[in-house]
């Protein structure tokens, strides 16, 4: 980031304030109006100007005004804004719909409504990643002509049964090797662990030709891959993007809509959250999507006895009041963790 004088962060700082509040370009007037500085227009709109050349704010074609680019937002953010502490009427209201006697799914449900809800955004949050889980043990049985089934058993709770297609009819006495055998080498692993040996495991018994290990890995590969196709998120009040003028494009709007119920882009944006601790921010471009060029996602991980489980957080154009929002979503998953967790 640039190094700015003190006065070029300040009038930074309040053109960007300005354009979060009002959505409207800033002239140099009505910055000096709210700068408080006893400088004059012309001495504003030179600052102005070096701020357009360093690439921190642009002029709209439309307007003499600036709005902040993303840069300019980013050096916003990670070094002029001021956080807002929470209001104790808001914690508690976090804390009485987060009950830690609701189900997994429904606390999800419950922290997506809350975040959209208090923040007139959209919210998002991921249900628990599955390869955090462990897997305690797969088992293969006999059903009709060229069927298994596959039970995989996670965490000693979770039973998920999946039915394979195989090329050749198989004994319950293989099954029961095959079964035994991928129990042996990897019950009690997080399946992330497990799909990552798998991997290098077929790559070897193919090498090496041994069928029954190639026929059981393969098996388990297919069994692990359709238990992780469960990853999702839940999302609430993506109609109040509409509110907002940047984002009230038919075209766009449509787009931004079906990335959501499309889901692949938004959940690999979020699963890169899911790897950082603390309150991570995607400001326009910086999410690599160019669906989500206009918005910003603002998130934090949660988490269960020490382990990180998914990422919640809330969607919403660039201009967002980042001072409130934050403190917001870092509270919301930390009130979500404590729920989750097991009272002692």
């Amino acid at each position: 980031m640039p190094e700015l004088t003190e006065r070029a962060q300040f009038l930074l700082k309040a053109l960007t304030e300005r354009y979060i509040r009002e959505g409207q370009p800033v002239g140099s007037r009505t910055l000096a109006r709210d700068a408080g500085l006893k400088l004059s227009p012309a001495t504003i709109r030179n600052v102005i100007a070096d701020l357009e050349e360093l690439g921190l704010v642009s002029s709209p074609h439309t307007s003499a005004g600036r709005i902040p680019t993303v840069q300019g937002y980013r050096l916003f953010v990670d070094s002029l804004i001021s956080v807002q502490p929470l209001e104790h009427s808001l914690v508690d209201e976090l804390k009485d719909n987060l009950d830690a006697d609701a189900g997994t799914k429904e606390l999800m449900e419950a922290a997506s409504n809350l975040l959209s809800h208090v923040t007139r955004l959209a919210g998002v949050v991921t249900l628990p990643r599955r390869e955090r889980a462990s897997l305690q043990r797969v088992e293969f049985l006999p059903l009709a002509e060229k069927k298994v089934l596959a039970v995989l058993v996670i965490d000693d709770k979770e039973v998920r049964n999946s039915v394979l297609h195989t090329e050749r009819t198989y004994t319950a006495t293989e099954l029961h090797q095959f079964s035994n055998f991928l129990n042996e080498q990897f019950a009690g692993r997080e399946l992330q662990q497990v799909r990552t040996k798998l991997v290098s495991d077929l790559r070897e018994t193919r090498e090496s030709l041994d069928r029954m290990m190639g026929t059981a890995l393969d098996m388990a590969d297919q069994v692990l891959g359709t238990a992780e196709q469960g990853s999702d998120y839940v999302l609430a009040g993506q109609t109040n993007l509409m509110e907002f003028q940047e984002l009230c494009n038919v075209t766009k709007l449509r787009q931004l809509f079906e990335a959501f119920n499309e889901k692949r882009q938004i959940l690999s944006l979020l699963d890169q959250c899911v790897e950082n601790e603390g309150v991570q921010i995607f400001i326009g471009e910086e999410s690599g999507y160019q669906i989500l060029d206009e918005c910003s996602l603002v998130t934090a991980p949660y988490s269960v006895d020490g382990k990180v489980l998914g990422v919640l957080g809330v969607i919403g154009p660039t201009r967002m009041a980042y001072d409130r929002i934050i403190p917001i979503v870092d509270a919301t998953a930390r009130i979500l963790s404590a729920a989750l967790n097991p009272k002692h």
